[in-house]
């Protein structure tokens, strides 16, 4: 792994805690249990750097690792829960909301998809949240290791119609084998570079 010098920085809950500074931010996003936390942990090559739970809908914050000194990763609660109650959904639209407009230090989202299952409707709405905001995004399946190559390959140019999204653009994951890592570092670094 090319990212050395790692460290969590804070937890943000509203606006008024978001974190804002000079540095670049890129943010990873995706239904609960998608393996937000454990693709965060495979990057920085510290399987403490995020907690991990096999309960979906514990991340409620945002919270900001430092990657070098160079840019933020953004670790976004998931979405999609079930037994998250109408006020806790209500409040993680606004939240987020708040997160991705007007954020200038905002360089691309990671939205992460489960490569085992088709998106959902919320990863439409994501998708597209994204798209009509013109906020750069980049799709990242995870937990390739669960699968086959050809259910990975078809899955894949599922994924690419129902989303119209170009399948050459979808980085395939495995957190758990160490797949995929390096192919998201030279984009990031890409990414950072440019802004």
């Amino acid at each position: 792994m090319r990212f050395i010098n790692a460290k969590f920085i804070k937890s943000a809950e509203k606006k008024s805690d978001f974190l804002i500074d000079e540095l670049p931010q890129i943010a990873v996003v995706g239904r609960s249990n998608v393996g937000k936390s454990s693709l965060i942990n495979f990057l920085t090559n510290n399987k403490k750097m995020a907690k991990t739970s096999s309960t979906p809908g514990r991340t409620r914050l945002i919270n900001y690792f430092n990657i070098d000194n160079k840019f933020y990763i953004v670790d976004l609660p998931g979405y999609g829960y079930a037994k998250a109650s109408k006020k806790t959904s209500a409040n993680w639209d606004s939240v987020m909301n708040d997160y991705f407009v007007d954020n200038n230090r905002l360089k691309l989202v990671m939205v992460l998809l489960d490569s085992r299952h088709l998106p959902s409707s919320l990863d439409q709405q994501m998708i597209d949240y994204l798209v009509a905001n013109e906020i750069p995004t980049v799709l990242i399946l995870t937990k390739i290791d669960k699968i086959s190559k050809s259910e990975l390959n078809k899955n894949i140019d599922l994924i690419s119609k129902i989303l119209r999204y170009n399948k050459d653009m979808i980085i395939p994951t495995s957190a758990e084998k160490k797949l995929g890592g390096e192919r998201i570092e030279k984009m990031l670094d890409d990414y950072v570079a440019q802004n």
